[in-house]
């Protein structure tokens, strides 16, 4: 184990008799984790620290003094690294750290922070996660090397690179959580300061799905590797050819014996080991073949053959996809915003309390210029009610008005009973809003916008 030291004075500190003379703090260095040493109950002070290394020699240690500073960098002079630890990452390249801040004007609040560094070299880094710790906060283990923290029923899933930062994490992870019960920080109530890091979110797509990856599915993405081999060549060949095929054939008087003698003479090879695979993505084929039903211009519904079909989802601008299912992994995360709600279509799941997170995904497309997708696995219950969910709020209308619109772009759409009666729950939420539900007779496009109806509704309060 070796240290860290930093000084800190400060225009505040100067001017506050509790922080006269040089404040320091130390900081216990092991692999991977960064860990505050409390001095002797010493006020922490008011402006970031600028680090002195003690007995650090080079590599790995200079390394993490360097990462420490920039990650310090970034934080508010209120705010105080608890603990920063190096998690695993999919990349071989980036370096990321989840790091436990606290403030100093409210003892009793902490929040996680998701960094990132581009490279192990990199002295800059950006913010990917914020994760308020409230008092309904838990921290499981998962059994794989890692852990996960579910806050506010927000679940995220982080794996230290070494056992000793495993503990190190939770130890401290546990004293915040008891602290947020000692002073009653629930959820929507107090951590406001979070705010700021959140404006603060920068780094990149492919880390920011990172930090949001899921756990759990029941099915999963094969992840590409990048050398392929011969056989991967020619089924990506396959694949090609085969859609062009069923574009351009009468599906109802043609065998796929017939397809794949007419893969033979496109591609140039026997088929006859690659049979197998040809049938299933004749059904994949099929299945994204029904186009997923555009509800609005910008809003999609459908299924997760939509979901999985790139070429379709660029034809119809898509920068944004709603997942959700429990069910169904992201297929291209690299390539687009993805939100999950990861629920079953049972009527005892609690879709109700996404809706006003879906609404904001959905509309942060439309400001983008962007389309949304929403899918689940078939494009039915779910999905469909997290749509008729959204056009309720966003264009005004009525429960029954808005499944008509949706039923009649996507006849098979079903919402379950309990889906049901959320939507009727949610229609009378709205219905009680100063702003009242437009009816389909008068309905102009513009009619509900949420920024403006915000704005009277502040008007009114004053």
């Amino acid at each position: 184990m070796k240290f860290l030291r930093s000084s800190k004075i400060g225009s505040k500190a100067k001017n506050n008799p509790l922080c006269e003379g040089e404040l320091q703090e130390s900081f216990a260095l092991v692999k991977g984790a960064v860990l505050l040493l409390e001095e002797g109950g010493a006020p922490v002070g008011t402006t970031p620290p600028s680090y002195q290394s003690i007995g650090l020699g080079g590599g790995a240690s200079d390394t993490q003094h360097r990462h420490l500073q920039a990650m310090v960098s970034l934080l508010r002079p209120e705010d105080t690294v608890k603990l920063a630890v190096r998690l695993e990452s999919t990349s071989a390249v980036r370096v990321r750290y989840l790091l436990i801040v606290a403030t100093s004007s409210r003892k009793q609040e902490s929040l996680l922070l998701g960094m990132d560094f581009p490279s192990m070299n990199s002295d800059h880094c950006t913010i990917g996660l914020v994760l308020p710790v409230w008092s309904d906060t838990q921290v499981y283990l998962d059994g794989d090397g890692g852990f996960s923290v579910t806050s506010a029923e927000v679940t995220r899933t982080f794996k230290p690179v070494s056992i000793q930062t495993m503990w190190s994490v939770l130890q401290a992870l546990h004293g915040c959580c008891e602290r947020a019960v000692r002073g009653a920080v629930i959820p929507g109530c107090g951590l406001d300061w979070a705010t700021h890091y959140r404006r603060h979110v920068e780094s990149d797509r492919h880390c920011l799905n990172e930090w949001t990856v899921m756990t759990g599915l029941e099915s999963v993405r094969k992840h590409s590797k990048g050398n392929s081999t011969e056989r991967e060549s020619v089924e990506r060949e396959i694949k090609a050819q085969l859609r062009e095929i069923m574009r351009t054939e009468d599906l109802e008087n043609i065998t796929s014996k017939q397809v794949r003698s007419a893969l033979e003479e496109r591609i140039g090879i026997d088929m006859k080991n690659y049979k197998e695979y040809i049938d299933n993505e004749m059904m994949v084929t099929m299945a994204q073949m029904d186009k997923p039903s555009k509800i609005l211009d910008y809003l999609y519904l459908g299924s997760e053959w939509n979901a999985a079909n790139f070429e379709e989802l660029q034809k119809n601008n898509v920068g944004y996809i709603l997942n959700v299912t429990m069910e169904i992994d992201n297929f291209f995360p690299e390539s687009f915003t993805y939100m999950n709600i990861r629920v079953y279509d049972v009527e005892a799941t609690d879709l109700l309390s996404h809706w006003n997170n879906t609404y904001m995904f959905i509309s942060e497309a439309r400001k983008n210029g962007q389309a949304v997708l929403v899918h689940c696995k078939m494009g039915v219950s779910r999905s469909a009610s997290t749509v008729i969910a959204f056009l309720m709020k966003q264009q005004g209308w009525s429960l029954d008005y808005a499944l008509s619109h949706v039923r009649e772009r996507r006849p098979i759409v079903q919402p379950n009973e309990g889906f049901l009666r959320q939507l009727q729950t949610y229609s009378g939420i709205l219905s009680a809003r100063p702003v009242g539900l437009v009816r389909p007779d008068s309905f102009r496009r513009e009619v509900f916008v949420p920024g403006t109806a915000r704005k009277v509704l502040r008007d009114k309060e004053e």
